[in-house]
């Protein structure tokens, strides 16, 4: 009987398993081809229709989790064991519980991990270029749901695994423009004529922690907000020429405000990984110092999670639709402890990728499904780590404080000891040189930051804080007035402590970061950061905020976890004769673009017009419609509107909005992109142009200002047909379609600089970015190089990197705020500099007016936040300056006044160039 009972049991699984199998189409079945099939890509229309068809399964849950920039659907697909799914409710609570750390003992942590199911993530095609990425997710997804070997139901009972695709747009411009070739052979992924993601293209991995784009903003609720993955595994290419792949983990250097749990906990996983592949037979595998990629910057998918307790995963593998080679690099063959399998020159197919990508997968995953429990007990031992260590006094090893000890010591050694041998004053130092930086109270890490309510721009103050909320920091608003530290606070400030969780995050927005120097050998050229040095957010955002030593408590409400904040506006007066708007709030340029759009007057103060205001600042007549327009800025956008009874006195600038065009390329510019992204949230009108619309001339005729961001001035005397960022190949015109061939071309001296004098001295503006203020040399401009250094010959050369480094960083300058380009802005004002342009201009140019700074280093210790190596040569180098040229006006911003729009302290350098400068005499008493 017992014999039946089994037969029967085992025949009514495998025909379970059979309808299953016959209710979910393969790939194949699907899209007319194999994953991995050489020259085939899907696109994301396809990939979405089968990922529902994966959603019948009862493995999977399909859940949107928001609207694309272009307005698709991105979904992400859960998939788990059929029981689980019943639960996952639960499970994700449990995973929020351990995630925050709040209240809980081990004991009852253990409890729950004992009870959850490990979460991890696996997304694809962030960068639709790299299509393994991409098509991995589908075959990974596909894997999950049919097999029924023992590990993957190990896995499915242990794991709760988001599949996430990151990029729609770009997966369905990418499959689209390869496929369009009707002949195999002849497919190609390249010259493809947009960004892959809408704006930003690649930087859509350098969003995370601002979260301005709306798929970072889907994915970071789901990341922190919802499921707090203990293990996120982000897809990339491309590897290392001669390799197949580089992986975790990565080389040093890692942040310094991360667990060591999170550095150990790469290495694990790192471990299981590369194990699983050489168990396999992959070769190719590299590691540490056998690529460039770390753990330093906080803005991309798997890095900001590192600074959330979650253990991030990046892998850059190999791998086209259309064949190709690994090529011979003789230094990638010798086996050693970043490469121990070397791969051997061959040729590759793309189901080679996918077979590691799945591979990789499923080692991660399998590691999960063993070490479910402990994965889950040290996201919570994190949590408690951090929220200990904000609760009590903490002195964070920065290279710095490091750096301090041994010159304390050595300056101690020169006064006690002036004839001791430099060489013997090496080795161990006594501890009390410890004592005297690692204890020295005014060096503890903070308790917490109070964000207050009166401060110049309070609207960008609380879209920081939306930063922080969307990635699941915990914030707190004061009920009513109060005290800390000496100091009064007004209520509805906020507070941000340190004793949570995500501690690493929250210090890492406020807190400056402090790369070590790294050179290849003393003396040595440095070794370029994978990505930013510096880049904290508070800093480039001006937000004025109080950083706190000691524990503080006050009338404070916790917010609930993941409620985004919006700043109040009032109306503040009687607003008989008009309504004041303050310049130095960024989301007062919406208002007054809303204003000009409507056809209503606005007017600049400039400084000395009696009025007793911020030099800039905008007034607006009282008007019926100014009223309604001004009733809805004050709700939407939070601004504080000073009513005025009486007009201003003295002369008034009439603002008019000016025909804006935007320089781009074939391909697209991130830079112009973020721009373009920046104006249209701004209500900035504004056309983009093409190297082909700049050489065709009359550009005054149909523009009055034309914006040039980083790389699209060439430098002088660069040859015409240099391989360079300049000068990137572009398609044959047959070759594309019609519709994109008026992108192609570039910026050059003998066609385009011509144009662009032109404009000028008929009276139009340029303004320049980066290092597009190259045009300043075109225009033969009295500025010079300010980092020079006079060769043996006499000749001046740029400063070797030897000398001078400053990768992307944040800098103080000293601003000209007096200027009609810099009203608005502080005196002193934190820019992103990155290799950035400085000049050095004569006095007597200055004396003519040839050239008036806008903004220059005043110190030779400029450096806020990052690396930056032989700062001192900055002292006294302009950083901006406007040149009046013919009728017209060329601004050259040397820093990156736009990086990313994450510098939103410096927008305003920006905007203030897009209006009109007529100048209207009317009087107050003229005026009515």
């Amino acid at each position: 009987m017992a014999t039946f009972h089994q037969s029967l049991t085992i025949f009514l699984l495998l025909l379970q398993l059979v309808v299953h199998a016959q209710k979910i189409p393969s790939p194949k079945e699907h899209f007319g081809f194999n994953i991995g099939d050489d020259y085939q890509l899907s696109n994301y229309t396809q990939t979405e229709a089968y990922f529902k068809k994966l959603a019948a399964s009862d493995r999977t849950r399909l859940v949107d989790i928001g609207l694309t920039a272009e307005g698709r659907h991105q979904f992400m697909l859960i998939v788990t064991s059929a029981d689980n799914q019943k639960k996952l409710d639960r499970y994700k609570e449990i995973a929020q519980t351990l995630a925050h750390a709040e209240n809980l003992t081990d004991t009852q942590a253990r409890t729950l991990a004992n009870e959850g199911k490990a979460v991890v993530w696996i997304d694809g095609g962030l960068h639709s270029t790299e299509t393994v990425g991409t098509m991995q997710l589908i075959e990974t997804a596909w894997q999950l749901v049919s097999r029924n070997d023992p590990e993957t139901l190990r896995i499915l009972d242990n794991v709760v695994i988001l599949l996430t695709h990151a990029n729609p747009d770009g997966h369905e411009l990418v499959g689209n423009w390869y496929m369009r070739e009707s002949v195999p052979e002849k497919r190609s992924q390249e010259h493809v004529p947009r960004l892959y993601q809408k704006y930003i293209g690649h930087d859509n991995n350098r969003d995370f922690f601002m979260l301005n784009m709306p798929e970072t903003q889907n994915m970071a609720r789901q990341l922190f907000i919802e499921w707090f993955p203990q293990v996120i595994y982000n897809h990339h290419q491309r590897g290392p020429a001669g390799s197949v792949l580089a992986g975790p983990p990565l080389r040093d250097p890692f942040n310094y405000v991360l667990d060591p749990l999170i550095v150990t906990g790469i290495d694990a996983l790192g471990a299981a990984m590369i194990n699983r592949l050489n168990v396999e037979g992959k070769p190719g595998y590299t590691r540490l110092t056998g690529a460039p990629y770390s753990n330093w910057f906080n803005g991309g998918l798997r890095s900001i999670n590192l600074f959330h307790n979650m253990i991030g995963l990046l892998t850059e593998i190999i791998g086209n639709p259309t064949p190709e080679t690994i090529p011979l690099v003789p230094e990638r063959l010798i086996p050693n402890g970043n490469t121990p399998f070397p791969v051997r020159p061959q040729p590759w197919h793309f189901k080679q990728s996918i077979d590691y990508s799945v591979s990789l997968n499923y080692s991660v995953l399998d590691y999960a499904a063993r070490q479910r429990d402990q994965l889950l007990f040290t996201i919570y031992r994190m949590g408690k780590n951090a929220i200990e260590y904000g609760s009590r006094d903490y002195w964070s090893l920065y290279p710095k404080r490091v750096e301090a000890i041994t010159q304390t010591y050595q300056a101690n050694q020169k006064r006690t000891n002036p004839t001791q041998p430099e060489n013997q004053r090496s080795g161990a130092l006594p501890v009390a040189y410890y004592d005297s930086v690692m204890k020295k109270p005014s060096l503890r890490d903070p308790r917490g930051f109070i964000i207050p309510v009166n401060q110049p721009d309070f609207p960008t103050a609380v879209r920081f804080l939306n930063a922080l909320i969307r990635t699941g920091v915990q914030i707190q608003k004061a009920t009513t007035n109060f005290t800390v530290a000496g100091k009064t606070y007004p209520a509805g400030s906020y507070v941000v402590k340190t004793d949570q969780a995500f501690r690493p995050h929250v210090l890492d927005m406020f807190e400056p970061q402090d790369y070590p120097n790294d050179f290849q050998y003393p003396g040595g050229p440095p070794i370029r950061p994978y990505d930013a040095a510096g880049w904290t957010p508070a800093y480039l955002m001006n937000v004025r905020f109080d950083r706190i030593l000691d524990g503080f408590d006050g009338p404070f409400q916790k917010l609930p976890y993941g409620e985004l904040q919006s700043p109040e506006g009032h109306l503040n007066g009687n607003a008989t004769a008009g309504y004041l708007l303050n310049a130095q709030i960024n989301n007062s340029f919406i208002a007054v673009n809303d204003l000009l759009a409507s056809g209503i007057d606005v007017y600049r103060l400039p400084t000395g017009s009696g009025s007793n205001v911020a030099a800039g600042s905008f007034f607006i007549p009282a008007s019926t419609n100014a009223k309604s327009l001004l009733d809805k800025s004050i709700k939407n956008l939070g601004l504080e509107v000073s009513g005025l009874s009486k007009r201003p006195e003295g002369s008034m600038i009439k603002v008019a909005p000016l025909r804006i065009a935007l320089w781009d390329t074939y391909g697209g510019s991130m830079p112009s992109g973020w721009v373009r992204w920046l104006m249209e949230q701004y209500h900035f009108p504004m056309k983009v142009v093409f190297a082909q619309d700049i050489d065709a001339g009359d550009l005054k005729k149909k523009f009055d200002v034309i914006v040039f961001v980083s790389q699209a001035i060439p430098p002088v005397g660069r040859p015409k047909e240099s391989a360079s960022s300049y000068a990137r190949r572009e398609p044959q015109p047959d070759d594309i379609p019609a519709e994109f061939r008026p992108w192609l071309g570039r910026i050059t001296a003998d066609k385009s600089i011509p144009q662009l004098k032109a404009f000028l001295n008929a009276g139009g503006s340029i303004v320049t970015i980066g290092t597009s203020t190259n045009l300043a040399y075109h225009l033969n401009l009295p500025v010079k190089n300010a980092l020079v250094d006079m060769a043996a010959t006499g000749q001046s050369r740029p400063l070797p990197n030897e000398k001078f480094y400053i990768p992307g960083s944040v800098l103080r300058v000293t601003l000209d705020s007096t200027q009609q380009a810099t009203w608005g802005m502080p005196t002193l004002t934190d820019v992103y500099f990155d290799s950035s342009p400085v000049f050095t201009v004569a006095p007597e140019a200055i004396a003519k007016g040839a050239i008036r700074p806008l903004a220059w280093f005043d110190s030779n210790k400029p450096l806020r936040s990052g690396w930056a190596w032989g700062q001192s040569y900055l002292q006294d180098g302009v950083a901006a300056f406007m040149a009046p040229v013919g009728s017209g006006r060329f601004y050259a911003f040397g820093p990156e006044i736009t990086f990313r729009c994450q510098t939103q302290g410096t927008f305003k350098l920006l905007f203030n160039q897009l209006y009109s400068t007529e100048r209207s005499q009317r009087t107050a008493q003229a005026s009515d």
